[in-house]
């Protein structure tokens, strides 16, 4: 039985032809989302905003997720998120926080409490949470500066593995990705809450493990072929490690529309988010990542191990050419 290629082992494509107009591109994608997330801004969630979140328990059958979405949202506290939480017979219902002091959130959560018995005599309540604006506040700063900090750390790592070139490459890349992201939930308001930094922190792991691998053969390629010109290498590169590239974002990306079609609308904003992040992280690992070597004038040099003086003097005199005469 012949295995599924989805890319000939003797491809040949010339990516680095593009570059300079994929890097346009990127540049401007870049900006647009800077300047949606700047105008339009993000419809942060209650984990961002504050809210009220109540634990739901069910008897019986449960109904359906759509259902007590809208049961919920003809209480009058606004649009509701609602997650399973702990079994299959429990739900956890978060609303907006409203506007008010204390009292006012007491009564706020006294309206969804009797509105969730109404609506479903036979379900338990737990005591309603009110998560305050100070914490959620807290929780977006905690939640960039993850981001931020795991793109530097990242970067550093490539860096200590690689050199310094290929650690510039990296972060950029990675920023590319979040920030089209960001720009992404900016252009659509859909909900913007801890789901999605999860999904953020998962796009940047896997943009990485995708640059990781074409940075690894770019590599051994240097070290292989001292001679070629550095945008041919890249494009052997790239060409090298297509296929598993293509295969692995083929089947993430089949995986994810599949699960954005049929899976709860709970996990609707963190699906769209991997789905698009597959997407460019692809995309950057060949046309963000690898172009700025060439920019960096990285070649086989790069490699070369660093020896003392003198070593290398003796390395000069005991060289030979390719006719076998001493150099």
């Amino acid at each position: 039985m012949r295995l599924l290629k989805l890319v000939p082992d003797d491809t040949n494509i010339h990516f680095l032809k593009w570059r300079n107009i994929a890097m346009g591109i990127s540049f401007l994608m870049i900006l647009a989302s800077i300047v949606l997330v700047a105008v339009r801004g993000l419809n942060l969630g209650v984990d961002f905003v504050g809210g009220q979140s109540v634990r739901v328990e069910f008897s019986g059958t449960m109904p359906k997720i759509d259902e007590i979405r809208e049961k919920v949202d003809n209480i009058g506290l606004g649009e509701a998120t609602i997650q399973q939480f702990g079994s299959d017979q429990a739900v956890s219902i978060r609303t907006a926080l409203p506007e008010g002091d204390k009292a006012a959130a007491d009564r706020a959560g006294k309206q969804l409490i009797d509105g969730i018995h109404k609506a479903f005599p036979t379900a338990k309540t737990g005591s309603v949470e009110t998560v305050s604006g100070k914490v959620s506040g807290e929780l977006l700063r905690t939640g960039v500066l993850s981001l931020a900090l795991a793109m530097i750390a990242i970067s550093i790592y490539i860096w200590i593995r690689f050199e310094w070139q290929f650690g510039i490459g990296a972060l950029f890349a990675l920023f590319h990705d979040v920030m089209l992201t960001f720009g992404f939930f900016a252009l659509t308001q859909m909900q913007f809450d801890l789901n999605i930094v999860a999904a953020l922190l998962t796009i940047i792991g896997y943009s990485l493990n995708d640059t990781i691998v074409v940075y690894d053969r770019i590599r051994e390629n240097l070290k292989k072929y001292r001679k070629m010109e550095i945008i041919p290498l890249l494009d052997l590169s790239i060409n090298e490690t297509l296929a598993r590239t293509v295969m692995t974002s083929f089947t993430m990306l089949i995986a994810l529309a599949v699960l954005l079609w049929v899976g709860p609308d709970v996990i609707f904003g963190f699906t769209a988010a991997m789905l698009l992040g597959i997407f460019v992280g692809t995309y950057s690992s060949i046309y963000m990542s690898a172009p700025i070597l060439v920019w960096l004038k990285v070649g086989p040099d790069s490699f070369v191990p660093r020896t003392s003086t003198a070593t290398q003097g003796a390395e000069r005199i005991t060289s030979k050419d390719d006719d076998g005469a001493v150099v």
